[in-house]
């Protein structure tokens, strides 16, 4: 009895921790509509701030308390909501999802560059370390009795703020129907800031908390929010009663585990899998089950429009870009050394698990937080089958993976929004503590994928797997586009644009996330099934494919050319913090950073790109001048006249600057694009003129020139262009409109027309 006691008081103390971290997560939820995946990072930020204030400057906790809780944390929430958040209203709940996803990194990033893990650290001292008060027969620590009074103190703190309080009526207002609170004199935007302070508040507290129990490492500071979800979603996200009442719940069921797990009778492996990663798997599993019992998501009618947009891409321009790119690769895959193309081979392998996104949440609009999960699975299927990796064998891995993610969304296929995107998250760890973790699956901490066998074809080697790489990608990205251009593509549309009118002409909605599922994961398997040679489960953890998403939403999840762009870029850091070991860190910021900016442009950087990229659609003369200008750029490297390096950065120069201003140069419209162009053709001759190899010595100085000369040349080539003056036209020919155009888009437009404006 007195052991069940002993367990009791710490699972109470866990799930107080638990309850503090959900209360926020609940606070902002209501009052924002965002979930923030950020929260524990929030907590992990916290927590070293307090540690440097504390234990390394030395000032009194009290007042290292008050700083870090009162000053520096609500600040962080004020300009989290008011320089992030804001900007995300009518995007989707994918690009919200996705913002917070990119704060998370950047959190991690900054602090693995302020405080990297050197061993050095003071440790992190419990709260009144050492004393302990006899509870029923027992001695307990005074930082657990600190712990549980936090949390009965923010029970009753946030009861009466909201039922008490003006503010707290405001947010409940908020909560019901933000535009009658805006109508009736209220501040929704005034609310929000209160909310999102107030859950930095909340998620400071745990972390704090949380590290003087586990020790002050990011990773589990991090990581303390996966284990609050399952008791967000009991609270049903809005019930914070039921929220606290489920963090108990929780904290019970780790203490009671740890309990019984020690006695002979507990049984220790299951149908040949060990069940060590049960205890981590607890709140998980509760998560899984508690979305499980939810009741169906009710389809809602509204007349709420996104700022997304959905293209459809021609064939013209798709086989035409999976050509270019199988040819460019096959060019510069000879001039790379053996670490840089392995670099490349990852960035491709990760572009075809972004590419995985592009049907499902790009088209079907349904999010899901384990792609990187889908691609483990697929390498373990490709290890395991028979057949020493041949076609059949892949073909046969690539099936039951994608059966495995039909199967997974089954259960959770009534779900939708942020409660379908959390049920994949779940569904990842459990898999990454169940699978991935286990001695059987990953031998030596890693397992063997064999290399794609290809009858008459050598891809053993780095650059063959490379060119197999791109050509896969092509191949499964036309795939992608077909599909875009079918009846479920616009099926799939239909379902991200309405489901109510979706349901109302009578689509199935259960068999078309069901298709969209089962695609994702099909692809994804491929991209694990072709990454060959050795891998190890940390390649495959839940952590790992949140980059992921958020790049590919950066580059623009709906396009082929997104996730191209992101698991290119995701590779791209891989390379830069190699070449420049002191960028490491800064590495891990960028995606992040880069991520934050979504709420200014939902539809992701390959839309801008493309955007430049439009005037040369049907001008067949220009692309192929445009192709000969590549050609005669790695003409010149194939014949030593210049370096790898000058084309490689005169490359980026005329495939970014010169291409988006040939029209104005060939046709000789518009002098403020003609001088543009005129400025990219310059930094063109200096990128070639320079022997980088003897200008610069190393790897890192050369990236780093190379964004010098991007942002000298190239942001004032796109300046020039875009100071061009516009001409303002009202007139019948244009339907009454009035309409500003610069003089190049004015031609376009009377060629198009073919009249005279």
């Amino acid at each position: 009895m007195q052991e069940l006691l002993t367990f009791t008081i710490i699972g109470l103390s866990t799930g107080a921790i638990y309850a503090v971290v959900a209360s926020g997560l609940v606070v902002t939820y209501t009052t924002s509509g965002i979930f923030n995946l950020a929260h524990g990072a929030t907590g992990m930020l916290a927590a070293f701030t307090y540690w440097q204030l504390r234990f390394d400057w030395d000032l009194p906790a009290p007042i290292a308390l008050f700083i870090t809780l009162f000053i520096l944390c609500p600040l962080f929430g004020l300009l989290t909501e008011r320089i992030v958040m804001r900007g995300l209203q009518g995007t989707t709940e994918v690009v919200r999802l996705s913002v917070t996803v990119a704060l998370f990194a950047f959190m991690i990033g900054l602090a693995n560059t302020v405080w990297p893990s050197d061993g050095s650290r003071e440790a992190f001292l419990k709260f009144f370390e050492g004393n302990t008060v006899p509870i029923g027969g027992i001695n307990v620590s005074w930082h657990k009795i600190i712990t549980f009074g936090c949390a009965v103190v923010v029970a009753i703190v946030l009861r009466l703020l909201l039922f008490r309080t003006r503010m707290g009526v405001a947010m409940r207002a908020v909560v019901d129907d933000r535009s009658l609170t805006e109508l009736n004199g209220g501040r929704p935007n005034r609310v929000a800031m209160f909310a999102w302070a107030l859950s930095a508040m909340l998620a400071g507290l745990a972390g704090i908390l949380l590290a003087g129990e586990q020790q002050l490492n990011i990773e589990p500071l991090v990581l303390l929010v996966i284990n609050a979800y399952a008791a967000a979603i009991i609270g049903g996200l809005k019930s914070l009663p039921r929220t606290f009442a489920g963090a108990a719940v929780l904290g019970l069921l780790d203490a009671y585990y740890l309990q019984f797990s020690d006695n002979s009778w507990f049984p220790q492996s299951f149908m040949g899998f060990g069940l060590s990663g049960i205890r981590a798997s607890i709140p998980t599993i509760v998560l899984f089950v508690a979305l499980l019992v939810r009741p169906q998501s009710r389809l809602r009618a509204g007349t709420v429009r996104f700022r997304e947009e959905n293209k459809v891409p021609s064939w013209n321009t798709a086989v035409l870009g999976a050509v270019s790119l199988i040819v460019v690769v096959v060019g510069i895959s000879g001039m790379l050394t053996r670490s840089n193309t392995l670099f490349l081979l990852n960035g491709f392998t990760l572009a075809i698990v972004a590419l995985s996104l592009v049907p499902l949440t790009g088209y079907a609009g349904q999010m899901s937080l384990a792609p990187l999960t889908f691609a483990g699975l697929g390498a373990v299927a490709m290890s395991k089958l028979p057949g020493d990796g041949n076609l059949l064998t892949l073909l046969a891995a690539i099936t039951i993976v994608a059966i495995v993610g039909a199967a997974v969304a089954l259960p959770a296929i009534r779900l939708s929004g942020i409660y379908l995107a959390l049920s994949t998250a779940a569904f990842a760890v459990l898999v990454t503590k169940l699978i991935f973790n286990q001695r059987q699956t990953f031998m030596s901490g890693n397992i063997s994928v064999p290399i794609l066998d290809i009858p008459f074809i050598d891809i053993n080697s780095p650059r063959g797997r490379l060119i197999l790489s791109a050509t896969a990608f092509s191949l499964l990205g036309l795939g992608v586009i077909a599909l875009r251009r079918s009846r479920l593509g616009r099926r799939l549309i239909a379902l991200k644009d309405s489901p109510v009118a979706a349901a109302t002409l009578g689509m199935n909605l259960t068999q078309t996330k069901l298709a969209a599922f089962a695609i994702s994961a099909g692809i994804a398997a491929c991209a694990g099934a072709l990454a060959g040679d050795k891998v190890s489960p940390q390649q495959y953890d839940f952590t790992q494919s949140l980059p992921i998403v958020l790049l590919a939403v950066v580059g623009g999840v709906g396009t082929v050319g997104g996730a191209l762009f992101g698991g290119l870029l995701l590779g791209g850091n891989a390379v830069l913090a190699n070449a420049v070991p002191s960028l490491k860190n800064i590495t891990k910021i960028m995606p992040g950073l880069t991520g934050i900016t979504l709420g200014r442009n939902p539809n992701g950087a390959t839309s801008q790109i493309s955007e430049k990229f439009r005037p040369l659609l049907n001008r067949w003369g220009i692309i192929s001048f445009s192709a000969l200008g590549g050609v005669g750029i790695w003409a010149l490297d194939a014949s030593r006249i210049i370096s790898h390096w000058a084309f490689f950065i005169g490359g980026v120069f005329w495939f970014l600057a010169v291409m988006p201003n040939l029209i104005a140069i060939v046709d000789g419209t518009s002098p403020r694009r003609w001088w543009a162009g005129a400025i990219a053709l310059t930094g063109l001759a200096v990128s070639l003129g320079v022997d980088w190899d003897q200008a610069v010595d190393s790897t890192g100085k050369r990236l780093l020139s190379l964004i010098l000369l991007v942002a000298i040349f190239g942001v004032g080539t796109q300046r020039v262009a875009e100071n061009a003056p516009r001409i303002h036209h009202s007139s019948p020919d244009l339907l009454g409109l009035d309409v500003a155009l610069t003089p190049d888009e004015l031609d376009n437009v009377e060629r198009e027309l073919g009249v005279t404006i």
